[in-house]
């Protein structure tokens, strides 16, 4: 298996490369060269496997054996899994009116990242530990990121990790869960009202920094943002599994569909079930997002276009206006047209206004439906949910259950739906007030307002580019020199209160 960049303007890399990389050196994103295609036999196999068990079969598939014997791969899987709270590492909550919700969040974090970057943690440690080497990570958070991420790599020897976040854009609880974390090679800054404060914005200093291509290279910089093709990797197996738990039969020809309904906002996770229906998986996927709407608008009337400014919402995480796993999609959709995706990139990138051309805006909307919730949908949802099942939902899986309860006539005809659940709704103790209703706090949450915080604050004004530099460069010029008898960098002056 071998991962090509959508833009077509890099050489092919082997997973090992797709890893350390982010984005390709021409700007795109890198995929799989090719997706495989599963027969009956192999979906009927797989439906009896645990989620730890599909993840591993998904990553056979594109990881050779060569690069990661597949036993070493099945222990890495399973390591990354070991701290997970629920012995089925997700779990599937059957509600009232043919609402399945999949929870995806019983890691470390109560967030669905924890999934894939705890795996790709396992995955990065093997290769440095195997070439004694060291890498930078880079990440800009809107929330769960950051703290996924942090968790994947604190306290590993040969990986710093720089985590950005914009001031009151995320929860108290999420940038709690960042700053409470006291390890030598976590470096985490705040973003004080930089421009106008939004996620979008956090990524553009990171943009910057990966753009220097010979900069990244020189301080092995690398992203564990959904750019990432390991994340998406194991994210393929939400739908598997999903699938598996609510499809009536697998018996009957053609084997039934289930709809799927995906809280949207870098689109990553929309991103892997577009690969999971591609490799022949009978789903029907539903991208839900906040009032954040491009993704919405992409596939409704193919304008991929900017609407002002991003707006602040319940469900946070999803508070983006540029999600660039969107050119994943229409590198898939396109037939892997890398020529077409370079020049509909380029003109999103120049202009934020985009027109689908009229086939590959059909593409899209045979693949994807959509919808958008506003705040007040989410609340309603949150309560409705409430009040007939006593099950608290997180304002991102209320984006989805929002979708459900609009969509019930098509539920009741036979077509069984599951919903992703990316949160638990413990970090959102304030839109869970705004629903009128009482927050479950788990202990773990309480005892991060007592705990020490350590964090870099970045003023409006500063250059936020040359500020990470700076930074990246004392680090690994630290590393270079073997630590001998110096203070890791980043270390001295940079204690705040969260």
């Amino acid at each position: 298996m071998e991962y090509i960049s959508t833009r077509g303007g890099t050489g092919a890399v082997d997973f090992e490369g797709a890893l350390f990389s982010g984005y390709a050196p021409d700007g795109g994103l890198f995929m799989p060269s090719c997706i495989p295609s599963l027969d009956r036999a192999t979906l009927k196999q797989w439906s009896s496997l645990s989620y730890p068990e599909l993840v591993k079969e998904i990553c056979f598939l594109f990881v050779k054996p060569e690069l990661i014997p597949r036993s070493t791969l099945s222990d890495l899987i399973d390591r990354a899994f070991s701290k997970f709270r629920h012995k089925d590492v997700v779990h599937l909550s059957r509600l009232k009116d043919g609402l399945n919700v999949l929870e995806l969040w019983h890691g470390v974090t109560y967030a669905f990242k924890d999934l894939s970057l705890s795996c790709t943690g396992q995955f990065l440690q093997y290769f440095l530990e195997k070439k004694q080497k060291h890498v930078t990570i880079l990440v800009g958070t809107s929330g769960d990121t950051g703290s996924s991420a942090i968790e994947s790599v604190r306290g590993q020897k040969n990986v710093d990790i720089f985590v950005l976040l914009p001031k009151g854009l995320c929860t108290q609880i999420q940038e709690l869960q960042m700053t409470t974390v006291i390890e030598d090679n976590v470096h985490v800054f705040v973003g004080w009202h930089y421009f106008h404060g939004n996620s979008d914005e956090i990524d553009e200093p990171i943009k910057e920094v990966f753009a220097d291509v010979d900069f990244a290279r020189r301080n092995n910089v690398m992203s564990l943002n959904s750019v990432n093709w390991s994340r998406i990797m194991v994210q393929i197996a939400h739908y598997f599994y999903a699938y598996f738990q609510c499809t009536p039969t697998l018996d009957s020809t053609p084997l039934p569909v289930v709809e799927i309904v995906v809280p949207t906002g870098g689109g990553g996770n929309i991103t892997a079930g577009c690969i999971a229906q591609k490799m022949g998986l009978p789903i029907q996927l539903v991208a839900v997002v906040n009032s954040n709407d491009i993704i919405h608008r992409t596939v409704k009337d193919g304008d991929f276009s900017l609407s002002g400014r991003v707006k602040a919402t319940l469900a946070s995480a999803m508070d983006i206006q540029e999600p660039y796993n969107v050119e994943r999609i229409l590198w898939l959709l396109s037939g892997s047209d890398s020529h077409l995706t370079k020049t509909l990139m380029e003109q999103f990138t120049v202009s934020k206004s985009l027109k689908l051309p009229e086939g590959l805006h059909r593409k899209v909307s045979e693949t994807l439906r959509s919808c958008s919730a506003s705040d007040e949908d989410i609340v309603k949802a949150m309560k409705r949910c409430w009040e007939e099942n006593h099950y608290l939902l997180c304002p991102h899986s209320a984006v989805a259950v929002h979708y459900h309860y609009s969509h019930l006539d098509s539920c009741a005809s036979g077509t069984p739906r599951c919903c992703l659940a990316p949160a638990s709704a413990a970090k959102f103790q304030d839109a869970v007030l705004r629903a009128g209703l009482v927050p479950e706090i788990p202990p773990e949450i309480t005892a991060l307002k007592a705990m020490e915080t350590r964090f870099a604050v970045l003023k409006r004004g500063e250059d936020w580019t040359q500020v990470l530099r700076d930074r990246i460069t004392a680090v690994e010029q630290w590393w270079g020199k073997q630590g001998a008898g110096l203070t890791p960098p980043g270390l001295q002056g940079v204690n705040g209160q969260a």
